[in-house]
């Protein structure tokens, strides 16, 4: 089948526009990335992915390499504070019966992975640049880029994550990014051989767990309230992060907290939220992943969300005649979903930080679980 849109620009190299690219270019696009950072760079630890996201990324044609470099395992185990197991959240094997259903790695070995496969598949990825206007010509829609160049495109994909320059050319009044009053901490560090797959344990307020990033290591997430979005003072991160280990009297988190030092590559950051309001496009322009539905990492599906987003678009731009209907299309395929994951992961966050309904937060985490495995 033709594409809709034949010539298509990406706005930012993430997750979610390396995978459009990707799945644009095996379609038969002609497809331009521009990505501001001239070093492509993707900072962070480690970074949990569901059966979902395998499921994506065996779509994408990275799943072996996820496999050879990062760690997969079944089930999330959840533990009481002082260690002993009390539930598993299953993780169904969608990407392939021989291959677990969950997983991680470390963001950045992730994204050199989308990143050479976006260039092995053909696409024209310019670095150091993006857009400086965008209007509207036609049935085209001309760009002009801070590198002084101006191009046509059929249809322009905006993946500029969560301070979207884009989302503000198209909606200026939409909503801003909002502080959750819940931030993490993650650091990287030995993996333990009793550490498998995803464990969590469940404090009063506070939720450590680790997961495995590759054979021999995994990293660690820490969720903490802080009702203030500030700044903090990394030279603190080391003490910090062992405090808030000190309530955890489980063996494995013993020994975490004691190798907790500067070389475990301790990462702080505040988590914001957003949901953008219907529409998601104007006109030939569209914004996909965290450009419109950012979201907590209560459900570990904030890349997933994203890169699925690449795959429906694509899908929907190969099903329709026209950009109006293919967009159209992709909106209403997506919005629900991407909903659930926005409200459910925030939700889950206002209840550890309230110290709130245990029975609640465990009925959220399975009904949203049980939702991400559906077909997309």
């Amino acid at each position: 089948m033709t594409l809709a849109a034949q010539r298509i620009l990406i706005i930012g190299g993430g997750f979610s526009g390396m995978s459009a690219a990707i799945d644009l270019r095996r379609r038969g696009a002609q497809v331009d990335l521009v990505e501001l950072d001239a070093q492509w760079r993707n900072y962070g630890a480690g970074i949990s992915l569901g059966p979902a996201t395998l499921r994506a990324l065996k779509q994408l044609g990275v799943l072996e390499a996820f496999l050879r470099e990062g760690a997969a395992g079944d089930g999330v185990r959840l533990c009481l504070p002082h260690g002993p197991q009390v539930a598993e959240l299953p993780t169904p094997r969608l990407a392939s019966p021989d291959v677990p259903g969950g997983g991680a790695i470390l963001r950045p070995v992730l994204a050199r992975i989308l990143a050479d496969a976006t260039r092995a598949a053909g696409a024209d990825v310019r670095l150091g640049c993006t857009f400086s206007a965008v209007r509207e010509v036609g049935h085209k829609v001309e760009v002009d880029f801070t590198d002084g160049q101006t191009r046509r495109y059929d249809l322009v994909i905006g993946a500029d994550g969560l301070y979207s320059k884009l989302r503000m050319h198209l909606f200026p009044h939409a909503p801003k990014p909002r502080y959750s009053g819940q931030a993490v901490w993650r650091a990287v560090l030995p993996r333990p051989q009793e550490i498998v797959t995803c464990t969590m344990w469940m404090g009063p307020r506070i939720k450590p767990g680790v997961n495995p990033v590759s054979k021999d290591e995994m990293y660690l997430f820490v969720t903490e309230p802080r009702p203030v979005n500030e700044h903090v003072d990394p030279t603190t991160f080391v003490s910090h992060l062992r405090g808030l280990l000190e309530e955890f009297s489980a063996p494995v988190l013993k020994t975490i907290r004691e190798q907790l030092d500067d070389n475990a590559r301790i990462i702080f950051r505040p988590l914001e939220g957003l949901l953008l309001p219907r529409p998601w496009y104007q006109g030939r322009v569209v914004l996909i992943g965290d450009a419109v539905h950012a979201t907590t990492p209560h459900l570990a599906s904030g890349a997933c969300i994203g890169i699925e987003d690449a795959l429906v678009l694509a899908d929907e731009l190969e099903r329709h005649g026209t950009v109006p209907q293919a967009l159209a299309a992709f909106e209403e395929r997506r919005w629900e979903r991407c909903r659930m994951v926005v409200e459910n992961s925030a939700r889950l966050g206002e209840i550890e930080v309230e110290g709130g309904d245990k029975d609640e937060h465990s009925r959220i985490m399975r009904a949203s679980h049980a939702a991400l495995v559906q077909p997309i």
